[in-house]
């Protein structure tokens, strides 16, 4: 029976995740698991490219428990999927480095999404992390020998440059990793402001724990028409943030359908739109909040699905570097070394007993 396909995604644990992380991977994750193997990684490692202070890394620990008890709560199967450290696979630290020598400057400087990475941090230059993150992404798809990779359009870019460090691989030392194929998916939720883009840096995100008063209240807080200052005024739809989460998260179609026809002609207001948009939203968080909770009551379950999903990570890690090694030839020159040094050691205890055993029988 031929095994299932192998998929790598994840998240940089940043902490609690929002709506905007469900609408854009972790639903489609969902879905995934259930035909593919599944690989996700708590990426700590890609945290440091932009922030190494101390009380960062600290936070790594919380940030990925939280992260995790999302996960959890949406619907990700640990009996399915392996959720796993990134820090804690040392074989991955060794794969970045061998992959390093396998592509060149220019071309990861060419990469358009570390220059938006490199302002949003603030940095005025690229540290060298920073400039190796593509590489060390490539680790991380090709240690378990992923064959698809769910991305944002954004990011597509990284998975092209996996493909070619691995035809490189292949084309040196003989086929050792699989192509990976990219799979973009889920596209983007605009923030409670309007902005292109949900971020909990930008403060306009709407968590996937938040309860049901704090909800309403940025449901209340957000964007709308503009031009529209009174409800008597006909309002614009199109572009409307309130009405795009009606669209995604409202499934009473009839309700979602009135509140527009009624909002172009002026005869609603926007404190019945929001309200209704502030039902809708609990309603669908509800049970992920429920499941969140009764997760969390469970004292070190999610550090035992880390633990696990860890493990068979590593495993994977560790067959995938023998046989990149065993490729490149890199294991032979140790198997030699050593085989050598320990034919002359037995030798020389043979022929001439060692100081420690010469004090040993006095």
């Amino acid at each position: 029976m031929e095994s299932r396909k192998r998929i790598l995604t994840g998240d940089r644990p940043t902490g609690k995740l929002h709506l905007g992380h469900y609408v854009g991977s972790i639903r489609n994750r969902v879905k995934l698991q259930k035909e593919y193997d599944c690989f996700i990684i708590i990426a700590d490692l890609h945290t440091l490219t932009t922030q190494p202070e101390k009380e960062n890394v600290e936070q790594i620990s919380a940030n990925a428990r939280e992260m995790v008890l999302d996960y959890l709560a949406c619907g990700i199967d640990p009996s399915i999927s392996s959720v796993y450290l990134q820090s804690a696979v040392p074989e991955v630290y060794e794969l970045n480095l061998l992959f390093e020598m396998l592509v060149t400057v220019p071309r990861l400087q060419r990469m358009p999404s570390l220059k938006e990475m490199a302002q949003n941090a603030h940095l005025n230059e690229m540290p060298f992390g920073l400039l190796g993150y593509p590489v060390l992404q490539s680790a991380d798809i090709l240690m378990p020998r992923a064959h698809l990779v769910p991305v944002g359009k954004d990011n597509e870019s990284h998975v092209e440059l996996t493909r070619e460090i691995a035809r490189r691989f292949n084309y040196l030392y003989g086929d050792t990793f699989p192509i990976p194929e990219s799979l973009v998916q889920g596209g983007t939720l605009v923030g409670t402001d309007g902005s292109a883009k949900m971020s909990k840096s930008l403060g306009n995100a709407i968590l996937l724990s938040d309860d049901a008063n704090t909800v309403q209240k940025k449901v209340y807080g957000m964007y709308t028409d503009p031009n529209r200052i009174r409800a008597d005024i006909p309002g614009t739809v199109e572009g409307n943030p309130v009405f795009t989460y009606h669209d995604m998260f409202n499934p009473n179609t009839r309700e979602v359908d009135d509140l527009k026809e009624r909002y172009r002609a002026g005869k609603v207001g926007d404190v019945e739109v929001k309200d209704k948009l502030s039902a809708a939203l609990n309603a669908f968080l509800d049970p992920i909040r429920e499941r969140r909770e009764r997760i969390a009551e469970d004292s070190g379950y999610v550090d035992q699905v880390i633990y696990e999903g860890t493990a068979v990570a590593r495993e994977e890690a560790r067959k995938t570097l023998i046989e990149a090694r065993k490729a490149m030839g890199l294991a032979g020159i140790w198997n030699r070394i050593s085989r050598k040094a320990e034919k002359r050691r037995k030798k020389q205890d043979t022929v001439t007993p060692s100081p420690a055993k010469e004090s040993a029988s006095q």
